[in-house]
């Protein structure tokens, strides 16, 4: 089976749909302002992508345009007035930032409330401690997408490639804290075959075309390919799709699988973040 992406994904936006008019009824429409630093066309496209989004699902969007030469201390400067306005519940920072800014201190700048990316430190130790609030979006759509397939991942052997802050750490808690038995394996990994032949449930987010091959995956295992490379004129993942779709239950295509996803997890915790904070402002 292919798990078309962007179908759960039209399925998470009608229920973010109905959240976002719940709260615009009483004055409360969710914001989301995005940050992009400098001239980059493929975070232009991202932004203009998420922005699309907000406008199906009824999210206010606003972006704020920096410089390349920004210094790190008016990237700061920007969202510190961000952080102060009620108007914005959800603030994004469209990475990479141009060479020479270290990101993470702007991450961290970021009201850990308004974080809808969920890379803020005290949103990631809350989701190590096993309470998720905002957390990274990929992960938690792949999350969902399971849960809609009806995968349940208690006692299952997932196998993660990749452990990047973005996708595989965090997507390592997540399983975890719904009682799966978790290997993440990476580039230092001996005999990746070994790991991913066992696996239930297997993800791969490496960033290495065609790195997994059918006689790599396990008879019936749901396959999540996270991976977005360009090889000549055509976008593809880490996963042979072809040899793979023969073996596995369900694995998603590039493009037209996480991505959509990703992008629908956004719209879902920007909602998040507003109730959150309207809920803060009750107490």
């Amino acid at each position: 089976m292919i798990i078309d992406g962007k179908a759960l994904a039209s399925e998470m936006e009608a229920e973010t749909i109905a959240r976002v008019e719940k709260l615009a009824a009483i004055g409360r429409r969710p914001g989301l302002a995005t940050i992009i630093v400098g001239e980059n066309p493929a975070s232009a496209m991202y932004v203009r992508i998420k922005h699309s989004a907000c406008d199906r699902v009824g999210i206010r969007s606003q972006t704020v345009r920096l410089p390349e030469e920004a210094r790190i201390e008016v990237i700061l400067e920007t969202i510190k007035g961000l952080n102060e306005k009620d108007d914005v519940n959800g603030i994004l920072l469209q990475l990479p930032l141009p060479r020479g800014r270290d990101p993470a201190p702007a991450m961290a700048a970021i009201d850990p409330a308004k974080d809808v990316d969920g890379f803020h430190p005290l949103n990631m130790g809350t989701l190590l401690a096993g309470a998720e609030r905002l957390v990274p979006c990929t992960p938690k759509g792949i999350i969902w997408a399971l849960e809609r397939l009806g995968v349940d991942l208690e006692g299952k052997e997932a196998v993660i490639v990749g452990h990047s802050n973005v996708v595989g750490k965090p997507l390592a808690a997540m399983m975890l804290n719904r009682n799966a038995t978790v290997t993440v394996c990476h580039v230092f990994t001996k005999d990746l075959a070994a790991h991913t032949r066992k696996a239930e449930v297997l993800v791969v987010a490496a960033g290495v075309p065609g790195l997994i091959r059918g006689d790599m995956v396990r008879t019936g295992a749901y396959v999540f390919d996270v991976g977005i490379n360009r090889v000549g004129d055509r976008t593809v993942g880490d996963v042979e799709f072809d040899e793979v779709l023969v073996v596995a239950a369900a694995v998603t295509p590039v493009p037209g699988g996480v991505g959509p996803l990703t992008v629908s997890m956004l719209m879902s915790q920007t909602a998040t973040a507003a109730e959150m904070q309207m809920s803060s402002e009750e107490r």
